[in-house]
């Protein structure tokens, strides 16, 4: 149970009480009122003297105690009957996590992604360095949103690198751990594409709106078992929005040598973005096809793409409600222990 010091002061502050059972307080009342009837007919009447004449009375002491001794009571009366009422605290929830999006990340990781065409901090770095940064970054913000957010890695094959899950830094985390090449060196667009809509559709819930991919890839499909248009149709029979983003410029490159082949320093190569593709995979979706040729230019992306999916569902209102009958039980004891002390202890104690 609560200390008392944490209860007191919320039955005053709070302007979240309420009643579920207020018949209880209108018994209460009218018990009350009939026990003062009884009095009043036992005793003939209270003696309720105006002030002037407690003044000049020699009874003063005496109906003076009868008054504090009754207001007392009546509190604890009042306070039992609160208690009674079924009081509770309501407080308003956050709306259901289930009003978010299901939102598949894919990230390519192929060969062209060692790419040192990249500039963060006034350092170049690898497409995949500076991938990981910005889509890290939007996968916390989404599930922080409520969103449940995969990610998906693809080179000559796809896998699904974190399920659907709203645990934000479990998704930065498993993004830290993509290299380039771990997929392989080529990019099986298609396959990607179908894996994450299959990924955004394991809910199994009717409706389908709020499915969305967002794919990010630096070349064009050259490797995988599904060709890039019948993974575009399966998203769009599924419901699913596609927002592809292109990233990289075009022409022979620098680029970081693979982990574990021969030879140290820089190697140069070509890989050009299929842009024309990216963009009818959008179109036939219902999404939107982005280029990003710098750094900034992705940041920028993927905030934009955060204004677009905000799926707009009227939340019913709800508030919860945890049953508190304890402030009011503390106060009924207070009443009482201070007529018990006040009375029946210290009158008789002291001279």
């Amino acid at each position: 149970m609560p200390a008392l010091a944490e209860l007191l002061p919320r039955a005053f502050l709070s302007t979240d009480w309420a009643l579920r059972h207020p018949e209880a307080l209108y018994l209460a009342f009218l018990a009350v009122a009939a026990a003062v009837w009884i009095v009043r007919a036992r005793n003939g009447g209270f003696a309720w003297p105006a002030f002037e004449e407690l003044r000049a009375a020699g009874g003063r002491a005496r109906d003076h105690d009868r008054f504090v001794r009754a207001t007392l009571r009546a509190g604890a009366i009042l306070a039992l009957a609160i208690a009674a009422a079924d009081p509770v605290l309501q407080r308003p929830s956050a709306p259901p996590l289930e009003l978010g999006l299901d939102l598949a990340l894919v990230v390519d990781a192929s060969d062209s992604m060692q790419a040192l065409d990249a500039r963060i901090e006034g350092t170049f770095r690898t497409r995949l360095e500076l991938a990981q940064r910005v889509v890290a970054r939007f996968a916390r913000q989404r599930a922080v949103a409520g969103d449940r957010v995969g990610l998906v890695v693809f080179g000559d094959h796809a896998f699904t690198q974190c399920p659907l899950t709203r645990d934000g830094e479990l998704l930065a985390a498993s993004l830290s751990r993509v290299r380039a090449g771990v997929a392989g060196e080529n990019t099986a667009l298609g396959d990607a594409l179908a894996l994450a809509v299959k990924r955004v559709r394991a809910r199994g819930r009717d409706a389908t709106e709020g499915r969305v991919v967002v794919l990010l890839t630096d070349g064009r499909s050259n490797a995988g078992e599904i060709p890039v248009d019948l993974a575009a149709e399966l998203a769009r029979a599924s419901g699913v929005r596609v927002h592809t983003v292109g990233i990289g410029g075009e022409g022979r490159v620098a680029m970081e040598r693979l982990e574990g082949t021969a030879g140290r320093g820089l190697r140069f190569a070509r890989h050009d973005l299929d842009a024309d593709t990216l963009e009818w995979i959008a179109q036939h979706t219902g999404g939107r096809f982005f280029r990003a040729l710098r750094a900034d230019d992705l940041e920028a992306v993927y905030r934009s793409i955060d204004a677009l999916e905000r799926l707009e569902r009227p939340a019913p209102g709800h508030r919860s409600e945890t049953p508190r009958p304890e402030p009011w039980l503390a106060f009924a004891a207070g009443f009482l222990s201070l007529e018990l002390l006040g009375f029946s202890v210290a009158r008789r104690t002291l001279p």
